[in-house]
C-alpha cells in the first residue's frame, strides 16, 4: 500500500492538486475503510482498494458555482475472481487494438490518472472481436506499450524484458516483479519491444495490481512457443511473488474455477 500511496502522491504533484492530506493519512483511510467492510469480505474473497481524487468543481464567474476544492473517495470492491480463474488455467490471449497509447509529450503515462479513454477504446475495440482478450497498445513508435492497468514482459533466453517507464505507467507489481527478477538472479532489461519481440519470444506474461503475474498464451492469434503456461522464468517470478506477499493468488483464482 505504501508504494500505491506515494505514487498517488507523486501524480497528484503532476497534476497540480492538493489533496489537503499527507500520505500516513491516505493510509489510516484505506486501512479504516477495509476494516469497515471485513465481516463481508469472506464471502466476497478479498477487497480492491482504491482511491480515488477529483480536482472539484472550479469557481465559475461571480455568481457560478462554488469552487469545492479537491474531493477524495477512498472505496473497496471485490476482486474479480471468478471472471478471470480461467486465465490463471489457460493463459491470456492479448491483441493489440489499432489505436495508439497517448504520446508522453502529450500526457505522461507514469501518473496513475483516471484520464483512461484512450486505454478504454483500445479494450472495447478488442473486445468487440474477443471478449475474453486483453488489449496491449503500442505506443507511438509502434513499441510494445501497456493496457489498461496492465504492463507486459518478454521472457527471451533466460533474459526478462519490458517497455520502458517514459511510455507506460511503472505498475507496482512490475516494478515488484523487477526487484523479484534481481533477486533471484534473472536479467533484466527496459528496452523498446516490437510486436515480433513478442510473438517470437520463449515467454510473455503481464502484471497488474488484481493479476499479480498471470501468463500470455498467444499475442494476436500466435501462440507464445508452445502455448502452454506458466513458462519457467514466469513460475519462479510467481512463487517468489507468492512467498513475498504471502497469498497464492494464483490458487485463490483457481480455487473459484466453475
Amino acid at each position: 500500500m505504501k508504494a500505491h500511496v506515494e505514487r498517488l502522491f507523486r501524480s497528484l504533484r503532476y497534476l497540480r492538486i492538493d489533496c489537503g492530506l499527507e500520505p500516513k493519512e491516505m493510509i489510516a483511510i484505506a486501512d479504516e475503510v477495509v476494516e469497515r467492510n471485513e465481516a463481508l469480505r469472506a464471502a466476497a474473497g478479498d477487497w480492491w482498494v482504491a482511491w480515488r481524487i477529483s480536482r472539484g468543481v472550479d469557481a465559475i464567474g461571480d455568481e457560478g458555482w462554488a469552487n469545492t476544492g479537491p474531493q477524495v473517495i477512498v472505496d473497496c470492491t471485490p476482486l474479480p475472481l471468478k471472471a478471470r480463474a480461467r486465465q490463471f488455467r489457460d493463459g491470456i490471449d492479448v491483441v493489440i487494438p489499432s489505436g495508439r497509447r497517448v504520446a508522453p509529450a502529450e500526457v505522461s503515462p507514469r501518473a496513475k490518472t483516471h484520464n483512461y479513454l484512450n486505454l478504454i477504446l483500445a479494450e472495447k475495440e478488442v473486445k468487440s472481436h474477443s471478449p475474453d482478450a486483453w488489449a496491449v497498445m503500442l505506443d507511438e513508435h509502434g513499441n510494445l506499450c501497456e493496457g489498461m492497468g496492465s504492463n507486459i514482459f518478454v521472457v527471451r533466453e533466460g533474459r526478462m524484458l519490458t517497455p520502458r517507464e517514459q511510455y507506460v505507467l511503472p505498475g507496482v507489481s512490475r516494478g515488484m516483479v523487477l526487484d523479484l527478477a534481481a533477486q533471484l538472479g534473472i536479467p533484466s532489461e527496459e528496452r523498446d519491444l516490437d510486436v515480433y519481440d513478442a510473438v517470437t519470444a520463449d515467454e510473455v506474461f503481464l502484471t497488474s495490481t488484481s493479476l499479480c503475474i498471470c501468463g500470455v498464451r498467444s499475442l494476436n492469434g500466435a501462440r507464445i512457443a508452445d502455448g502452454a503456461v506458466p513458462g519457467p522464468i514466469t513460475r519462479r517470478l510467481t512463487e517468489a511473488y507468492v512467498k513475498s506477499v504471502g497469498c497464492d493468488f494464483v490458487q485463490q483464482y483457481l480455487s473459484r474455477l466453475s
